[in-house]
């Protein structure tokens, strides 16, 4: 069915380095196989998707689909040719009409006939379609949401929607990405189980990608393993997974929090969602939580039952309808949802770490940590006030601005033009600190995640998935926060980059007694790096505790088959 020889890619980066991506690799598929790739961060698995797609260019060696010979030096329509064989679903993918979750599958289906989902006729996309959206959804664990609106949904009810979307498109070869990066137990569990239906139902071949060992070891036939562009083993699933976990670190202990004074409390938290023509979506009801000075505490639960809507309130980056939440300042309480520039000064020491997090494509990692240190710096809340004093700017006008730097780049953008503002009011108030500083406060950092400090002068498209996981994370932590807010951060993490990463964290937190609120569904991470637990379902805290404890029986509520036999990383 697939034959791959050869292969071979090289990307060069601006500075004149080369990075050999795929080093003369050949593989076969057979028809109808599950084929997974397992690998490090940065081991070539994204990039060798990418040219199977039809999407990346490569610079040596042939590939054979279905009988379809595409070379390294034919032109653009064979690798058109790729695009009509396969379909492909790349991690952290969110690109969705702003449109219900059914409309976004009739506009694939209708494009898949016609050539062009934005012109959709859709009196005519309605009948014609319907019924087959209907059951792709439905295979994809979203039938009970044909009428949710598409931008609404929770991070892993996107990548269920996209997977049906690229369903739509009756792909031979179906390319998985971390298909299931986002999502939570119960939703992996559906759709590991939607693409082994797929496969067996409909006789798609399936290559997927993901470091998650549980996810090969449930799905796929058989797994090849790659480190730094080449295929090191191929074998059985359990046996490839002990092979790529041996060089595992051994994790650290937990740090012992140095006090346990109360810094954050949520009172009677009330915050629902109503769509006008897709009903409730949301109901959070009275919720109530302390976080101690130094906890590690993570929100676990099923997709889209209101953790990051709960940590965004907490953030003060939405207003729940009713309760408090405030933070703790000297000897005084903030509330989060009043401005002052007190709020301010609870806000200059708090890192938030978004889920659909993005760099900045075109700038530098070192541009963008100094932009990061201008707006998070020891002394900018007082220079900020000065600045806005000169520019006829209130306090509280500041306090909201500054409120806006905690936001992802597009939703800052869309407050800022609410606000009659551009953008360039943040340079005024929160100018960049100086290129010959950046170095210092970024050595200690980087050392901590284990990233090479050359890719300070790279730009985003040119580093890798785990690589832009790591540099967002030193972009929030380059000013030692007090409190760091974690929103599904580490899912594109293999298990190796993971336990290095989660063992910085540690070491960060335990120097600097930081507080870490996280989300995530990485059970495994959440076992090894919170001291604490809270379990959230059905718009309430079930149970707040011992995080194994609460993992197991979240494993179980779930009916998550594929964790229930696991080997943890040890």
């Amino acid at each position: 069915m697939i034959e791959i020889k050869n292969l071979t890619k090289t990307f060069k980066m601006e500075n004149g380095d080369e990075i050999k991506a795929l080093n003369n690799i050949s593989f076969k598929v057979r028809s109808g196989e599950i084929l997974g790739i397992l690998g490090r961060s940065g081991s070539g698995k994204t990039t060798l998707l990418r040219i199977l797609r039809g999407v990346e260019h490569f610079d040596d060696g042939e590939i054979i689909i279905d009988g379809t010979k595409i070379e390294f030096n034919d032109d653009a329509y064979y690798s058109s040719q790729l695009k009509k064989l396969t379909a492909i679903h790349l991690q952290r993918s969110f690109g969705l009409w702003s449109e219900t979750v059914l409309d976004n599958v009739i506009r694939k289906l209708y494009g898949a006939r016609f050539g062009d989902e934005s012109m959709t006729d859709k009196e005519y996309a309605y009948k014609e379609f319907k019924d087959e959206a209907i059951e792709l959804l439905k295979l994809v664990g979203l039938g009970h949401k044909i009428n949710h609106f598409a931008p609404v949904l929770s991070g892993g009810e996107k990548q269920r929607l996209i997977m049906a979307r690229q369903l739509a498109k009756k792909p031979k070869v179906l390319l998985l990405d971390e298909p299931a990066t986002m999502s939570c137990p119960r939703t992996k569990q559906e759709i590991l189980d939607a693409v082994k239906n797929i496969n067996q139902e409909l006789g798609v071949t399936v290559i997927v990608v993901s470091h998650l060992p549980e996810i090969h070891e449930y799905l796929a036939d058989r797994v090849i393993l790659m480190e730094n562009g080449d295929i090191i083993d191929e074998g059985k699933p359990k046996d490839i997974v002990k092979d790529f976990l041996k060089d595992l670190e051994l994790a650290l202990p937990l740090p012992t929090p140095k006090n346990q004074e109360k810094i954050i409390r949520a009172v009677h938290i009330d915050k629902r969602y109503v769509l006008v023509d897709g009903g409730e979506v949301l109901d959070l009801k009275n919720l109530n939580l302390d976080i101690n000075n130094g906890d590690l505490l993570c929100l676990i639960g099923p997709s889209g039952v209101g953790k990051t809507v709960f940590l965004r309130m907490i953030a003060g980056l939405e207003t729940p309808d009713n309760g408090s939440i405030s933070f703790k300042l000297g000897s005084d309480w903030v509330n989060m949802h009043v401005p002052s520039l007190s709020r301010m000064r609870v806000r200059n020491k708090l890192g938030f770490m978004h889920q659909e997090f993005a760099l900045i494509h075109y700038s530098t990692i070192r541009e963008q940590l100094a932009s990061r240190l201008g707006i998070k710096g020891y002394e900018v809340v007082d220079y900020a006030k000065a600045k806005a004093k000169e520019l006829g700017v209130g306090d509280k006008v500041l306090d909201v601005i500054y409120q806006l730097t905690d936001l992802s780049e597009n939703e800052a953008k869309m407050q800022l033009e609410k606000l009659g503002l551009s953008s360039k009011i943040f340079e005024e108030l929160f100018p960049s600190l100086p290129d010959t500083e950046v170095k210092k406060y970024a050595k200690p950092i980087f050392d901590a995640l284990d990233l090479p400090l050359d890719i300070l002068g790279r730009r985003s498209y040119e580093l890798s998935g785990g690589q832009k996981v790591r540099a967002i994370l030193a972009l929030v932590m380059a000013s030692n926060p007090d409190i760091l807010i974690l929103d599904e951060p580490f899912g594109d993490l293999d298990p190796i980059t993971l336990r290095t990463v989660s063992n910085s964290i540690k070491n960060l937190t335990n120097e600097f007694n930081t507080t870490v609120l996280m989300v995530s569904h990485h059970l495994d991470f959440v076992e090894e790096l919170s001291s604490r637990a809270v379990l959230m379902d059905e718009g309430k805290i079930i149970s707040d505790g011992e995080p194994s404890e609460l993992c197991e029986d979240f494993i179980e509520r779930s009916n998550a088959v594929y964790l229930m036999n696991r080997d943890k990383f040890n």
